[in-house]
């Protein structure tokens, strides 16, 4: 029997299966014990982050005011290292061809119904030029796992694409990656390439439940795919996104083993993960959610939300158009840092003009434009940030953690944050949105710490507005 070690290397030691179910046994045991509870919180109060057992307890409890408490921490916690800021991105799906056979993806292999289809280098080039007219900056790339259709050459070659096309003033100066586990050799090329963040959802931390639902293909390699990150840091790439597709098991069990290869990324390599996504299953050609008895409810969902952020202080978190309006409002406020905004999940979806339903990876929830979900979080006092300076400053891996940690960050990400809004602001915005832009803006800069910065971000709004693009700190 593998034994709990957060800084093995093997995956069912780091993600150990009976300390899991011990650790939720510790939870039941003390979910009422309102003494520890408050002793957790008060830890947490340290913006210091809580071990896997200790935010588990506080994701069991169920007192209220306790509750409450957890909320308004999270939302603080973020509010402390993060800011009003919303880091804004978009998914750009390059091909669904896909040699696997997951239960819950509607790419998989014996789907003969869905239209297969990949992208070429010209489509690729539309498709972002669609993007920079919306606004986009900052992509994430997606492709199913076919190492015919979309071998890693072929994923360098559309990063090359991308980072390539000038379109009016539209550039996209950061492209995260979210393709399968690969061998370090490939982690090498992609860091070679420019990649920001490389993402890799672990969908199940439950490795019964993890095989069951990939019979086939090489993603049914439970082990190959949750050391996936450590073959990424190897391979020099400094950011990496984890992330847990909550309903295919016990969101317990999958909290519990989040949190700990959060532990294990910073015990072996002392930078814990850049991001983590809270996505849900949802409906999609062939995929019935219904099928899948682990569905939690939105309060549950929002509370494993403020626990990850408590949990977790330095991490980016991030929520996809797969959730509705309604409950993005409700969950931004326990911690969330970047949401997509205008997205479409299907390949080539960008140049159509009616959102084509059947090559989605899921159903967009949240349909509204670009332009409309800026305009709802200014309207709600944030600050969308089309930001990426810290990439391509240097400030990656561990030497943007330790700047997070301190709070030195925001030094550099408010004042970027509201330059690349007024990009936005000049170049896509409407009317209305533009108008309620330029006051928060105004507002902001007063929240500037330094006389010097306010003094430079001044002069570059003026320069912004007179054709200029770029600046960052």
């Amino acid at each position: 029997m593998a034994c709990y070690n957060p800084e093995s290397l093997k995956a069912e030691e780091f993600i150990n299966h009976e300390e899991i179910l011990e650790t939720i046994a510790y939870a039941d045991a003390h979910k009422d014990d309102l003494e520890l509870i408050e002793k957790i919180i008060d830890k947490a109060r340290l913006r210091k982050g809580l071990s896997h057992r200790e935010a588990s307890v506080l994701l069991a409890c169920e007192n209220k005011e306790k509750i409450e408490e957890i909320y308004d921490l999270a939302e603080q916690i973020k509010k402390d290292f993060y800011g009003n800021r919303i880091v804004m991105f978009a998914p750009l799906y390059l091909s669904n061809y896909c040699v696997n056979g997951c239960l819950y993806c509607p790419y998989h292999l014996k789907n003969k119904h869905i239209p297969r289809k990949k992208l070429t280098q010209e489509e690729v080039a539309r498709e972002v030029i669609a993007l920079q007219d919306m606004g986009h900056k900052r992509l994430a790339i997606e492709a199913g796992e076919d190492p015919v259709n979309n071998p890693i050459e072929y994923i360098l070659e559309c990063i090359n694409t991308i980072y390539s096309i000038k379109h009016k003033n539209g550039a996209i100066r950061r492209v995260n990656v979210n393709i399968a586990a690969t061998t370090v050799e490939n982690y090498k090329k992609l860091k070679d390439a420019g990649i920001g963040t490389y993402i890799l959802f672990q969908e199940t931390y439950h490795k019964e439940s993890y095989e069951y639902l990939h019979p086939t293909g090489p993603k049914h390699n439970y082990a190959y795919h949750t050391e996936a990150m450590d073959r990424a840091m190897d391979g020099g790439i400094d950011d990496v996104g984890l992330g847990v597709l909550f309903g295919l098991d016990k969101y317990r069990y999958e909290f519990a083993g989040l949190l700990m290869h959060a532990e294990h990324l910073e015990a072996v390599h002392g930078v814990g993960p850049h991001t983590i996504s809270l996505p849900r299953v949802k409906r999609a050609d062939d995929i019935d959610p219904d099928e899948f008895d682990n569905s939690i409810s939105d309060d549950i969902f929002c509370k494993i939300a403020a626990c990850i952020r408590i949990a977790v202080p330095y991490t980016g978190m991030i929520i996809s158009t797969r959730e509705s309006a309604e409950l993005r409002e409700k969950i931004i406020r326990l911690g969330v840092s970047q949401i997509s905004g205008g997205s479409r999940t299907s390949v080539g979806g960008y140049c159509e003009q009616e959102r084509p339903h059947d090559t989605e990876q899921f159903d967009v929830s949240d349909n509204r434009t670009l332009d409309e979900v800026v305009n709802w979080l200014m309207t709600a006092g944030y600050i969308p940030s089309f930001c990426t300076a810290c990439y391509r400053e240097g400030r990656t891996g561990d030497r943007f953690m330790s700047l997070c940690k301190s709070g030195q960050i925001q030094n550099c990400c408010h004042p970027n944050a509201l330059m690349t809004l007024k990009e936005f602001l000049m170049d896509y915005a409407s009317d209305d949105t533009r108008r309620i832009g330029e006051e928060l803006i105004e507002k902001e800069i007063g929240n500037i710490g330094k006389e010097k910065v306010k003094d430079i971000v001044r002069e570059r709004l003026v320069k912004i507005e007179n054709g200029d693009r770029d600046f960052r700190f």
